[in-house]
């Protein structure tokens, strides 16, 4: 999908402040980067985030998304700082094929009808094992497709919003077809990462031995991506290097800082805020839209949680107050 942008300053990055994404060592993606784990059905997500700890080495890190154990499939997880980007890797879009045995014989046109019941906005109440508070709650399921019918199974390729409890989706529509349950779930998507992209454990362990033992990153970078690897997914506004330092001490972004907006932000949305390098150095919520952004000296980006260190960049606003 290409994205466009407006311009509202031409403008480049000419000082020595700050790196590219793509130029960083594997320390640093190591302290500020995402894996895509494809997670086999057993161990839950807890411990998948324990091995990943241990076998690279890490202080922290965090999955974005919980699969029951039964469940395989794509599973983000953010290494060290990028545990910050928690906020939108939880709540990230996700896509699934499921394995769905209905009860009693049914006609292809009437699950057709069922499923058409279930698209768009519905009302989950989540299952009692769940690890939320028990009310009923609104969620997206942006389509269902039926990929392949044998008999009373049915193979569903299911698109909705973060949250959505799939198990508690094919139960539900399994009322109006005289039951039925989950049999089988894989995730193939979360976010802006797809299962193309999910490698198995074994494959990290051997990629980050092999940099350990001889140096060689080529294996680790192709599984290593940069945090800012997540405005793949969330819309961006770019700013001035002068504007860095307030954003990192928690400022909200004024208009007045931003030399480039990407199309299509509304009011509420969540926005990375990115340096001229591509550097991501926090994640908002947007206070106007794109095309207000454009004119005029106003707050455009509530910061809700600075990833970029301060000193980083200079500390330029802090001159200016003393005048």
């Amino acid at each position: 999908m290409k994205r466009e942008f407006y311009v509202r300053e031409h403008e480049a990055s000419l000082t020595e402040f700050g790196k590219y994404p793509g130029a960083r060592s594997i320390e640093e993606l190591l302290n500020f980067g995402l894996v895509v784990i494809d997670k086999p059905p057993g161990p839950t997500c807890q411990q998948i985030d324990s091995w990943v700890k241990k076998l690279l080495e890490l202080k922290k890190c965090s999955h974005g998304g919980t699969l029951d154990p039964r469940v395989s499939g794509v599973l983000v997880i953010a290494l060290n700082d990028a545990v910050k980007l928690m906020p939108i890797l939880l709540k990230s879009d996700k896509e699934y094929i499921a394995l769905m045995h209905v009860h009693k014989n049914f006609k292809e046109e009437k699950l057709l009808e069922v499923i058409s019941k279930f698209t768009g906005e519905i009302v989950q109440l989540p299952p009692k094992k769940s690890a939320v508070a028990r009310k009923k709650r609104k969620r997206k399921v942006y389509f269902i497709r039926v990929l392949e019918i044998d008999g009373r199974d049915v193979l569903l390729h299911i698109s909705c919003e973060a949250g959505t409890y799939i198990r508690k989706l094919i139960s539900d529509m399994g009322k109006y077809l005289g039951g039925a349950h989950m049999q089988e779930l894989r995730r193939i998507k979360s976010g802006c990462f797809d299962e193309s992209q999910a490698v198995l454990l074994q494959d990290v362990v051997d990629a980050y031995k092999w940099w350990k033992e001889t140096g060689e990153e080529k294996y680790l970078r192709e599984i290593l991506y940069p945090g800012e690897k997540i405005c793949d997914y969330v819309k961006c506004v770019v700013i001035k290097d002068t504007a860095v330092g307030a954003i990192c001490n928690g400022a909200p972004l004024s208009t007045a800082g931003i030399v480039m907006v990407e199309k299509g932000i509304d009011i509420g949305d969540w926005v990375c805020i990115l340096t001229l390098k591509g550097e991501l150095v926090a994640i908002g919520k947007a206070l106007i839209s794109s095309e207000e952004m454009l004119h005029g000296k106003k707050l455009a980006v509530k910061t809700e949680r600075v990833i970029m260190k301060k000193g980083v960049y200079p500390e330029t606003w802090k001159k200016v107050k003393k005048r």
